[in-house]
């Protein structure tokens, strides 16, 4: 590892501090460095609050000290007037010359923008340094700005025979069949605090009645998306609580006036819906989604190659008989163990 990737690495750790509070902006980190010794660093904390690029110069204690310095960071400086002020502008103004940067951003506001205007100015800038490694931090910001869709994460619970659930009868009084074990659960609520959004189906909404909120970990609730063609879903359900952002897809608009917090939007069920739907999370500037729904809205998605990274978790139970699960045909990118159970992740290069 060379000098330049050495401090963009730690402006990777920096960014990190962002994770799940920087919507819709990505997260960025930041260090000065002179002589190679940190003397100020910084990352994007909120939008709407200063850059890793200010917070960075703005701890730096000598001022005088910028002017020898160099400035690293995960993402390019941005050039134009947002709810905050250009960082290349500050960059130039503190007299700063070197500037290393891991890669261009993907907003069209930006992109190359910021990188000209430092190099107009004087600045000697480095660019794609751990490239690959930044590009992944903010791989929901790329996916949206590069794609127009938000970054689509799948989600289910299989048995070792394949099943994703029994066969429910009118006599049944043993739901919800749990598939995968307590902490495979946990790490459900984990992912549900990472994405912006979740994603269910009808039959998963009238089936289990659920919240789809996070209950086993810290952060904040995903926007709830309910697919819901012919307005099944009883209005005294969880998803009809009115405490978490909920958009319902449907094929007509209700003639009742909206609750608080929830928003029907209207989609031709005769065409693409998988496309569709991620239109409507785009300009709703949903940046990310997990689908949690059931086979047939996991299937559309696989079938449409829409989606990102799926998570299937492989309880140690067996059914013999239900609904089946679906299916990714390629070998796991990875595996891992979370006590009893199995968890395959696929990424869709």
């Amino acid at each position: 590892m060379n000098i330049h990737e050495k401090y963009i690495n730690r402006c990777i750790e920096l960014a990190k501090n962002g994770f799940g509070t920087t919507y819709p902006n990505p997260m960025v980190g930041s260090v000065i460095v002179l002589n190679d010794v940190i003397i100020g660093e910084g990352w994007h904390k909120k939008a709407g609050e200063p850059h890793a690029e200010v917070n960075a110069i703005n701890s730096v204690k000598d001022k005088l000290l910028l002017k020898k310095a160099t400035i690293y960071v995960s993402l390019e400086p941005c050039s134009h007037y947002g709810k905050t002020p250009p960082c290349a502008n500050l960059i130039i103004e503190s007299g700063i010359k070197h500037v290393v940067i891991g890669v261009l951003d993907s907003n069209s506001k930006v992109c190359g923008r910021g990188m000209m205007h430092l190099q107009q100015n004087g600045c000697d800038v480095t660019i794609g340094v751990l490239e690959k490694e930044c590009s992944n931090l903010n791989k929901r910001f790329f996916t949206f700005h590069k794609k127009k869709r938000p970054f689509i994460v799948l989600k289910w619970a299989e048995t070792k025979d394949g099943f994703i659930d029994k066969l429910r009868t009118k006599t049944s009084d043993n739901f919800p069949n749990w598939i995968s074990n307590q902490y495979s659960q946990q790490f459900v609520h984990k992912m549900r605090a990472d994405e912006q959004a979740i994603l269910i189906g009808t039959t998963t909404a009238l089936n289990d009645n659920p919240s789809l909120t996070i209950r086993s970990w810290t952060g904040n609730n995903p926007i709830r998306i309910v697919i819901d063609k012919l307005l099944k879903i009883p209005s005294h359900y969880n998803l009809f609580d009115e405490t978490v952002q909920t958009i319902i897809l449907t094929e007509k608009l209700p003639e009742e006036e909206s609750r608080k917090n929830v928003v029907f939007e209207k989609i031709d069920f005769t065409k693409n819906v998988p496309n569709q739907i991620c239109e409507v999370l785009y300009r709703n500037e949903i940046q990310s989604v997990l689908i949690e729904g059931g086979s047939q809205t996991l299937n559309s998605f696989i079938d449409a190659n829409l989606w990102d990274e799926a998570f299937v978790f492989v309880g140690d139970v067996n059914f013999n008989e239900g609904l089946k699960a679906p299916e990714i045909k390629k070998v796991p990118d990875e595996i891992q163990k979370i006590s009893n159970d199995t968890l395959k992740i696929y990424l869709n290069k």
